[in-house]
């Protein structure tokens, strides 16, 4: 393997991997082991719809949702295979250079540069909280991609920062895949109709437990969902995708996932003070940086305790010596405590 096939496949690692049958997750960040019953429901009842083809009217009930959620437009909104598939129409855009920052999820600088775009990093410093600093990304990029708040630091930037990067020629790309996961969602762009260039990417799985099923839609300008839509396939998103993106943005679904922001909040406020120095920087959502001596044995010492975190050195910025943890309940939670106390004292 040369050192650009090791470095790709350092970015393509993601914190399933880290996880395994029979170990207490960690690693992974979806908030819920299934879907809530109501969602369930919804999704069994849709099964009987299978033998047909995912119609246009099933598409704009989901567009039409997601629209009145954000106080968008049905036009403005684009359902997608999870936010992973929103990241892999990018090159599409067709940008000359694409800025992203780090440290972040590191799928968006895999997929443009499988695509021959020219990518600059853009590294934020442990010094100032992993701060955004607008003025390090280069003048000359039309793409920039970011994520807000950002995995796995779990810093929010201000709305008003985020919006600073915007200018005429280029597209901005937030990807705010845990906006949901934050009281209010106070820094989220995803009402910004009048801010040209930009697209926000949003994820339905994290909340409500539908990693398997695939769950996302961008929303920004149509011409822009057009372009980044021209290479997929006919029916691109099938059936229980478009119910499941009608029903967590259904007002009364929206009302839950906030509920479930404020109580993921406290057990976050628990966990910070539980873990102590180890935790990096504050954390915005209901996952933690930390920084543990001897990263590699500390990771290794958990897993044979039963208990799987996410590497952090996979993440452009970060070290061995990092590792992300998902906030789970406090009882949850205090396996992971207890585990990292045992092996703390052995490293």
């Amino acid at each position: 393997m040369t050192s650009q096939d090791s470095g790709r496949a350092l970015l393509r690692h993601h914190g399933d991997v880290d996880a395994a049958p029979g170990l207490a997750d960690f690693a992974v960040n979806v908030r819920v082991p299934r879907p809530p019953e109501w969602l369930r429901d919804r999704l069994v009842a849709a099964l009987d719809d299978l033998g047909s083809y995912p119609g246009a009217d099933a598409d704009l009930r989901a567009r039409e949702a997601v629209a009145a959620r954000h106080g968008r437009s049905p036009d403005e909104v684009l359902v997608l295979n999870g936010a992973a598939e929103g990241f892999a129409l990018l090159p599409n855009l067709r940008p000359a250079l694409a800025a992203v920052v780090h440290p972040s999820f590191t799928e968006p600088e895999v997929v443009l540069r499988d695509a021959g775009v020219p990518v600059r990093r853009v590294g934020l410093s442990p010094e100032d909280g992993y701060r955004l600093r607008p003025e390090l990304v280069p003048a000359e990029a039309d793409l920039v991609v970011l994520g807000n708040p950002t995995n796995p630091t779990s810093v929010l930037h201000p709305a008003e920062v985020v919006a600073a990067l915007a200018r005429p020629g280029r597209v901005l790309v937030v990807d705010e895949a845990f906006a949901d996961a934050i009281p209010g969602e106070p820094e989220t762009l995803s009402g910004r109709a009048d801010l040209g260039g930009l697209l926000v990417l949003r994820s339905l799985t994290k909340t409500w437990g539908l990693a398997g099923l695939r769950a996302g839609y961008f929303l920004g300008a149509p011409e822009l969902l057009g372009w980044l839509a021209a290479t997929r396939p006919p029916w691109p998103v099938g059936s229980l995708v478009l119910e499941a993106v009608a029903a967590c943005c259904s007002p009364e679904a929206v009302a839950e996932a906030d509920a479930l922001a404020w109580e993921a909040r406290e057990h976050t406020s628990l966990a910070v003070a539980r873990l102590g120095d180890l935790v990096v920087v504050p954390p915005s959502a209901p996952f933690v940086l930390l920084r543990v001596p001897d990263g590699p044995r500390v990771r290794q010492a958990l897993r044979d305790k039963g208990v799987a975190v996410r590497r952090g050195d996979t993440f452009p910025g970060l070290t061995p010596d990092h590792v992300r943890v998902a906030v789970r309940s406090p009882e949850e939670f205090a396996l992971l405590v207890d585990a990292l106390r045992v092996v703390l004292g052995d490293v």
